[in-house]
């Protein structure tokens, strides 16, 4: 496959989503051998999916402007709650409007 036709989503993940999505597949994509693959409980793993899912999606909306795209991945990736990224991006599209 050449390079430039592949989905912007899939060069967009870090290398350890790239490997936890290469065993989602091995895995025929089942929870519990993840688990035990990990050592983690199935919940831990849906989390991880669940948050894997939340960054491709953001991936996809790329009519978004790239500075609230890096806000809301600062949120999926809990390094910052949820309430204070739509703060942050409120504010942003206020500035941008004047």
């Amino acid at each position: 496959m050449d390079i430039d036709k592949i989905p912007q989503w899939i060069l967009a993940l870090e290398q350890e989503d790239a490997t936890f999505l290469k065993n989602f597949v091995l895995k025929s994509g089942s929870l519990k051998e993840i688990a035990k693959l990990y050592e983690v409980s199935y919940p831990t793993v849906r989390l991880r999916l669940d948050k894997l899912i939340q960054k491709i999606e953001l991936s996809e909306q790329q009519e978004e402007e790239p500075f609230s795209t890096f806000i809301k991945g600062l949120a999926v990736d809990s390094r910052i709650d949820l309430e204070t990224a739509k703060i942050i991006i409120e504010k942003y599209k206020k500035e941008k409007e004047k």
